[in-house]
Formats: C-alpha cells, structure tokens, sequence
C-alpha cells in the first residue's frame, strides 16, 4: 500500500533534486557507508547494469566517487561526495514524507497495533 501511494512524493523528490528517483534511492543508500555495486543493486532491487548506469550518471555529476576496495581488488567502493549529501539533504527539506491519508488518519489504538505488527514482522 506504501509503494502504490508514494508516486507523487518520488516525482517532487525526482523535481527538487533533477534526478530520477532510482538515482536519488542510490545517493540516500550511500548516506551511512560506501558500498560496492553488487551491494547498491541488491539494496535498491536494481540488477548489476542498471546500478552501473545509474552510478555512471552520479558520478559524472560529481555526485557519488569510485574507490578501490580496501579487501577486493576486484570490486570498487561507491561513496557519496558532499555535494550528493547537499542534494539528499535538499530533497529532505523541500519535499515533506507524510504517510499515506489512510495511515494518518488511523487512531492511536490502531497505529499502536500496526507499529506492534510491523515490529513483529522485521523480527522473523
């Protein structure tokens, strides 16, 4: 339900930065530690091409760099510029993530259970 009510706020978000969605998901992937390719296409569900193409395009930008891995010659570590950060941080700012009207409008009993089910369900 999340997914299938979040395209408006993924297009204000694509219109605030100048970037697909797909390439601003990389960016905010990057935000915590530098990953490799394999480890960026499995966390945004994108296949090695894809990710490829879309870490291409970022760093062309300036916005993501490639380094060598310091246990993997054959792989590269993706990392996040300062100015990738600027950009996550504006689509922080200017676009407001609010959950979807159904959830807002559920009662605190009802978000109370859901927090407890969702909790439950991220255990197993």
């Amino acid at each position: 339900m999340v997914w299938e009510t979040r395209g408006e706020w993924r297009r204000k978000v694509s219109v605030a930065t100048g970037l697909p969605f797909s390439r601003v998901r990389v960016l905010k992937r990057l935000l915590d530690a530098p990953l490799t390719l394999k480890q960026l296409a499995d966390m945004t569900d994108s296949d090695a091409p894809a990710t490829t193409v879309a870490v291409n395009a970022l760093e062309d930008r300036g916005l993501v760099e490639r380094h060598p891995h310091p246990d993997n010659r054959r792989a590269k570590l993706v990392s996040i510029t300062p100015a990738g950060r600027k950009l996550v941080d504006l689509a922080h700012r200017s676009v407001r993530d609010e959950a979807p009207t159904a959830v807002r409008e559920l009662s605190k009993t009802d978000l109370a259970h859901l927090r407890r089910i969702i909790e439950r369900i991220n255990r197993e």
